[in-house]
Parts: C-alpha cells; sequence; structure tokens
C-alpha cells in the first residue's frame, strides 16, 4: 500500500481493523492485502498478536481528550517504529517511501504504516479528522476524508437514524 499524501489509504485500513479486529492470522492477511498492502510472506499468531497491541494503542489515539495528547500519544507510537524513511520499489508497482527497516516482521511493519499514515492523515487534514461516530449507542471509529472536515458519523446509516431521532424529539412532546 503507498502512502497517499494524507495518509487516508492506511488510517482507513487502521480503522477497519479497530473496528472489527481481526481474530486469526490468516483473516489480518486477507483484511491487509483487500486494503491494497502487501503481505510478504505468512503472517504469523506473533504478528496477530502485534497487530493487536496496536490497534489497542491506535485507539487511544482516537479516544484522546484533546489536540496535544492525541500528538504525544501518535508519537509514541511513532518512536516506537522509528526508522529512516527510505525509497522501495517491492512490489514492482512504483517506488514509494517505507517508513520502516526491512525484514521486520509483519506487525511491526503494519504498526508502522497504521502510525505513519495516521500522522500524516492528521497532519495534512486537521487534528480532529479521527473520531468515533457521534451516535451514542455506535462506538465505530473513522477518519474523516470528507471535503469539509465536518462528518460526524461513521455512515450514512448511523446519519439518517440521528436524524430521525432527532426529527421525533422536536415533534413529541
Amino acid at each position: 500500500m503507498h502512502l497517499n499524501p494524507y495518509g487516508a489509504d492506511a488510517v482507513n485500513l487502521a480503522a477497519d481493523l479497530a473496528n472489527r479486529r481481526p481474530s486469526s492470522p490468516g483473516e489480518l492477511a486477507d483484511r491487509c492485502r483487500a486494503a491494497g498492502l502487501a503481505v510478504p510472506g505468512a503472517v504469523t499468531p506473533e504478528d496477530l498478536d502485534r497487530a493487536h497491541r496496536a490497534l489497542t494503542a491506535w485507539e487511544k489515539v482516537v479516544d484522546a481528550a484533546d489536540e496535544p495528547e492525541r500528538a504525544a500519544l501518535l508519537n509514541g507510537m511513532l518512536e516506537e517504529i522509528a526508522a529512516f524513511p527510505r525509497l522501495t520499489d517491492h512490489a514492482g508497482d512504483g517506488w514509494h517511501l517505507h517508513y520502516r527497516d526491512e525484514g521486520r516482521p509483519f506487525g511491526d511493519q503494519l504498526c508502522s504504516l497504521m502510525a505513519v499514515g495516521t500522522a500524516l492523515h492528521l497532519a495534512g487534514r486537521g487534528m480532529h479528522r479521527l473520531r468515533r461516530c457521534a451516535v451514542s449507542e455506535c462506538a465505530t471509529v473513522f477518519a474523516d476524508t470528507s471535503r469539509t472536515g465536518r462528518q460526524r458519523y461513521c455512515s450514512p446509516r448511523c446519519a439518517n437514524r440521528d436524524a430521525v431521532r432527532r426529527h421525533r424529539a422536536r415533534h413529541t412532546g
């Protein structure tokens, strides 16, 4: 997966994995491949454990109380996987940057991708563009990639459900 200038692909993959945690190494590999990530070799149970730890840390970034806390938590993730950026054409689909050392286990690669992609997304689009759905019964995480930066719901379904609820509240009682 190439990191686009705003990190949207990587941050959307992180949100997808956080919202429905993979239950096996095979599922993790399949979902990462479906998102466009090159998965080298077999994904191991250790990779799955590393991905779960990274997702737990990433959700703390999502739930941070304010921008400085969000930045500090994300900086902690970046520090943990720190490596100098390098150009690679490992998949033969064009030169792009990787922010990890070669030869690292897939779980570490995924952690790096999530942290760097999220940092690029937030720095490029705004620190507020990572949140949970505004519907109180829905805890779904999403990255706001809207043009205006005002997305409040994870899906049109939740937006419609909340609109109906507000409409009914105005017209009853």
